[in-house]
């Protein structure tokens, strides 16, 4: 491998599955990798948004306290992860990928059968942060969608993955509330659990790990690339940035948006009726943009696709500042969903295109610690810009995202972006 290039040029590595022949598994193992991704995101909201009345049910009476315990414990998982995803990826480019995802889904059967179990909040703390110490499975099922596509149905295999990990997420509280109410909130932990053994029997028994490739015998295998190397990949630092900003804006909702829905006249009585309607209508706005940026790419370059769909979501954005009734935020929210899920996957396909063999799992983590870190820091962000002033939330993601379109448009290249159309193996 070359180690040219200075610090300020992008490196060049061999791309995987250029010129290469399909693996013939590869659509079952597209299908496995869409299923377990929308099982275990279904599984993970089955009961994190009701992480508070757990807490409260564990004898922390104080509202204000038990908020205290929710929020760490809901921090602390994407933290970690965080911190761990890029060596995570690195060990599953080494021992393969379905191995980490095996390990990844086994630990959240561990952990949330034990969270049945809970008797203090200091234990769901830790068992939470068990939890970050142990996830990652959601960039490895992106590296591995990525590496076993073929080259032109690369940006509709991430496309079709993370539609499946933004429609768990849209109907795991609907499916929890229903599932708590049943059998209450304690069991619903076990009822996770078994979500997340069904993802990891369907992963161990359906998917096929893609041959390593053959090296002469006595020849020296080629050196892995450093995480240095790997960032200054064509493109792969503008991406990372831009994922970072689009996560920012994504998550920046939660915090805010039912205050806003109360200052638009909506009664109390139907605030969370309304807020629940108007985030589902947002994340199902995001998932069509996870399927549309397929067919963008097809026609234009990743950097054209980017940056139209940021100015698609700032327009949503914009709206959503000035509307003066929840219909119209309803359409603002669908346009910045739409816009950012578009984005997002552009955004990953162009990191796709140029990651080189063996090394998926480390880019992946990479670019899943610069999501991670949008998640964790925008709800903070955003709830203390709102304590201020609501809008100033707003004002902050459509200064985030025209930012983001002026970067992209200015620093990345097309020359390894465009996804053009071809036939289909």
């Amino acid at each position: 491998m070359s180690r040219s290039g200075s610090s300020r040029e992008p490196v060049t590595l061999p791309v995987a599955g250029v010129d290469a022949p399909p693996d013939p598994a590869w659509r079952r193992n597209q299908c496995v990798i869409i299923v377990v991704s929308f099982v275990g995101f279904t599984g993970f909201t089955l009961v994190m948004p009701f992480l508070p009345l757990y807490i409260q049910q564990l004898g922390v009476k104080d509202v204000g306290e038990a908020a205290m315990w929710a929020g760490l414990s809901l921090g602390v998982t994407p933290g970690l992860t965080a911190l761990l995803s890029p060596a995570w990826g690195r060990v599953a480019d080494r021992f393969g990928r379905k191995l980490m995802v095996e390990r990844s889904l086994l630990s959240f059967v561990v952990v949330m059968s034990a969270l049945a179990f809970a008797s203090r909040p200091w234990h769901v703390f830790a068992l939470r942060a068990a939890q970050g110490l142990f996830a990652g499975y959601g960039a490895l099922t992106l590296a591995m969608a990525a590496e076993i596509a073929p080259r032109n149905r690369l940006a509709s295999a991430i496309g079709m993955v993370q539609t499946a990990q933004r429609l768990g997420p849209a109907l795991g509280p609907v499916i929890g509330g229903s599932v708590a109410a049943l059998v209450g909130l304690r069991r619903a932990f076990l009822v996770t659990a078994g979500f997340y053994a069904a993802a990891f029997l369907l992963t161990l028994v359906a998917y096929r790990e893609p041959s390593a490739p053959r090296h002469p015998a006595g020849a020296a295998r080629p050196p892995r690339p450093t995480f240095g190397e790997i960032v200054r990949l064509e493109n792969l630092l503008v991406v990372i940035v831009a994922i970072f900003g689009l996560q920012l804006v994504d998550r920046s909702f939660g915090p805010i948006l039912p205050l806003y829905v109360i200052a638009t006249g909506v009664p109390a009585a139907r605030v969370a009726l309304v807020s629940g309607v108007l985030f589902t209508v947002m994340a199902v706005a995001a998932a069509l943009g996870h399927h549309v940026a397929g067919r963008l790419l097809r026609r234009q370059p990743a950097r054209t696709v980017i940056v139209s769909s940021t100015g698609v979501a700032s327009v949503g954005i914009a709206v959503c500042a000035c509307s003066p009734g929840v219909a119209l935020l309803g359409v603002g929210l669908a346009a910045c969903g739409l816009g950012v899920g578009a984005a997002m996957t552009s955004a990953y396909t162009a990191a796709g295109m140029v990651i080189p063999a063996g090394v998926h799992g480390s880019a992946f983590g990479l670019l899943s610690a610069s999501s991670l870190a949008g998640l964790a820091l925008s709800p903070v962000l955003s709830g203390f810009l709102g304590a201020v002033h609501i809008r100033l939330v707003f004002l902050l993601d459509l200064v985030a995202l025209l930012v983001l379109a002026g970067l992209v448009r200015r620093r990345m290249t097309t020359a390894a972006t465009g996804v053009r159309a071809g036939t289909s193996p």
